[in-house]
C-alpha cells in the first residue's frame, strides 16, 4: 500500500462518490480471474485493489468525524501493524 495513493483516490471520494472506487474493485477482482493474466500482472491489480480498499477505510474514518491527515496515519499504523506481527 502506498499513502500517497490512497490519499489520491481518497481526495476522489470525496470529490465524486464511493461508489466509483467500489465499481472498479469489483471489476479489477473480476480481471484477477482471467487465466493468461502473469503473475507480475496479478501483483499490480493487488496492489491496486489494497490501495482502494484502504481508501475506503479512511474514507469512513473521516465521515466518522476523524481529521484527514489523522485518519490517513491511523489506517498506516494499523497496516504496519499487521505486517509486524
Amino acid at each position: 500500500m502506498k499513502l500517497p495513493v490512497i490519499k489520491h483516490l481518497t481526495q476522489f471520494i470525496e470529490e465524486n462518490d464511493e461508489d466509483f472506487i467500489i465499481e472498479t474493485i469489483d471489476v479489477l477482482e473480476s480481471m484477477t480471474e482471467i487465466p493468461s493474466l502473469k503473475d507480475e500482472e496479478l501483483d499490480v491489480i493487488g496492489e491496486l485493489i489494497s490501495n482502494m480498499y484502504g481508501a475506503l477505510e479512511v474514507h469512513k474514518l473521516v465521515k466518522n468525524g476523524t481529521e484527514k491527515k489523522e485518519a490517513l496515519n491511523s489506517f498506516m499504523k494499523r497496516v504496519l501493524g499487521s505486517i509486524d506481527k
